[in-house]
């Protein structure tokens, strides 16, 4: 059975714009289209004092309408719609689970108020299983963005970035599009500083050379199996969040990685993922890997 790519519709123009965008996707892979709305959600345009009945036919309504809107212009996507009477939270890691990915407006009315401003985006971007992209209302999220660049950004090399190159791969041929791997690299703390340590690093041999193969033999296997595939590597000097960033200026989708098991307490997604979530303009896909 096919794993749908599954949105979740609070009526914002946000969530609009990510069912707009999955629905490109899902057609793409030729997979089912879920629409999600969970009542406790406080609709956009329903004053708070309204009864859950009331909220309930709301959500009703913004399903059914949008369902019809999508069918309209992709006539050929199976989509379904499910109204939830449940908290926001626990809903959407629940579809997180059974979907291909979850996709999400990149702000919102009610629970979700913007990247990361809201407990719902926190606890669904770090907990959930299955890739989230999160979308802006904007052009770059529309379809004559789709047809840019697809950017995943490597923090690590080796078996680890799999889960990113996997789903990178994937959605640039999906779209016909260039790749772009991008890894960034900064010397070890107890490796030489100044002038000295910084020609040792890009001598034949040094550190660069070093990191250009191993992200080179990280790439192979993936280009073996995606051949129609043009890959670019980018590699920098530098802390990952800001090459990052740089390279997803211009690209239409941007892949970055969340570790599953961080030991580390407080920014619990990360840096990188937290830099591009908060700047970058096109949709940004969080990947979680061991």
């Amino acid at each position: 059975m096919l794993r749908p790519i599954t949105v979740g519709l609070d009526g914002s123009p946000e969530s609009l714009a990510a069912a707009d965008w999955a629905a490109r996707e899902a057609q793409r892979r030729g997979l089912p289209l879920h629409l999600v709305n969970a009542s406790v959600w406080q609709p956009h345009d329903v004053p708070a004092a309204e009864d859950l009945k009331t909220q309930q036919h709301w959500a009703l309504r913004v399903l059914r309408e949008c369902e019809e809107d999508l069918l309209a212009r992709y006539p050929q996507l199976t989509i379904d719609t499910e109204q939830v009477s449940e908290p926001a939270t626990d809903v959407l890691l629940g579809q997180a689970e059974k979907a291909e990915m979850l996709v999400l407006g990149s702000s919102g009315h009610g629970a979700i108020a913007g990247f990361l401003l809201g407990s719902v985006g926190q606890h669904v971007l770090a907990k959930a299983k299955h890739p989230v992209v999160m979308v802006r209302a904007n052009t770059r999220s529309a379809a004559e963005g789709d047809t840019g660049e697809v950017m995943v950004g490597l923090q690590e090399l080796g078996t680890r970035a799999g889960p990113l190159l996997e789903f990178a791969f994937r959605a640039a041929a999906a779209r016909g599009a260039t790749l772009r791997a991008v890894h960034a690299w900064e010397p070890p703390p107890l490796y030489g500083r100044g002038p000295e340590a910084g020609r040792e690093a890009v001598e034949p041999g040094g550190l660069a050379e070093q990191q250009e193969k191993a992200l080179s033999d990280t790439l192979q296997p993936w280009r073996e199996t995606y051949p129609q595939v043009t890959v670019v590597e980018t590699i920098d000097r530098g802390a990952a969040s800001g090459v990052v960033l740089q390279a997803a200026a211009h690209t239409g989708l941007v892949v970055v990685g969340r570790r599953v098991h961080r030991p580390a307490p407080g920014m619990r997604i990360g840096p990188v993922a937290h830099a591009v979530l908060h700047h970058a303009a096109a949709p940004v896909v969080i990947v979680p890997h061991d």
